[in-house]
């Protein structure tokens, strides 16, 4: 039975979108190192997420934006992203194990696992993909808006980037609806 793995990235911070993957993995080619992204270094993520992509069964990113975040609010459009991942896998599932604890409406049946980017391989692929694919926007989007430093703070609240937003005010890719881009009053 396929089983797809699905996880997203960029829930929390005040910049960019949403990323989700959804990951069939081969259990003929199992792919060592497998975790949850946020306990990898950028380099361990890297290189898995080229293993992953050469030998999953099937892969895919999505990503739900800026302005439909702040029109759905993060949660639905994570779940969003999850769903178009999903939907862009070139194999359907016939069942699918999601991280966390809400569900994306999918033609398949669904499961939310807790923690599940630790424990199922196919989570933590996915948790990987979404990261990996995430970090490298930002990366690129660092060079049109240079001042918040989203090469390195990917979007996060860091005081550097609270204090670049203090000064320069927020930019296009900015969640108008997060604290403290809120605070600042501008129109969505």
């Amino acid at each position: 039975m396929l089983i797809a793995g699905i996880d997203e990235a960029g829930r929390g911070p005040l910049a960019g979108p949403v990323f989700a993957a959804a990951v069939i993995l081969d259990p003929a080619r199992p792919i060592p190192g497998l975790r949850d992204s946020k306990v990898l270094s950028a380099g361990q993520r890297d290189r898995l997420a080229v293993e992953i992509r050469a030998h999953a069964i099937a892969w895919a990113v999505a990503s739900a934006d800026v302005g439909e975040i702040d029109t759905l609010n993060i949660l639905q459009a994570t779940l969003l992203a999850m769903r178009r991942a999903v939907e862009a896998l070139t194999i359907r599932p016939a069942e699918a194990l999601v991280d966390g604890n809400h569900c994306p409406r999918l033609a398949c049946p669904v499961h939310a696992i807790v923690k599940g980017d630790r424990d199922v391989a196919s989570i933590s692929a996915a948790s990987i993909l979404a990261k990996t694919t995430r970090d490298a926007l930002l990366i690129e989007l660092h060079v049109l808006y240079p001042h918040y430093g989203f090469a390195q703070n990917k979007g996060y609240g860091t005081p550097e980037h609270l204090a670049a937003l203090e000064r320069h005010g927020p930019c296009p890719i900015h969640r108008r609806t997060f604290t403290p881009v809120a605070q600042m009053g501008l129109p969505l």
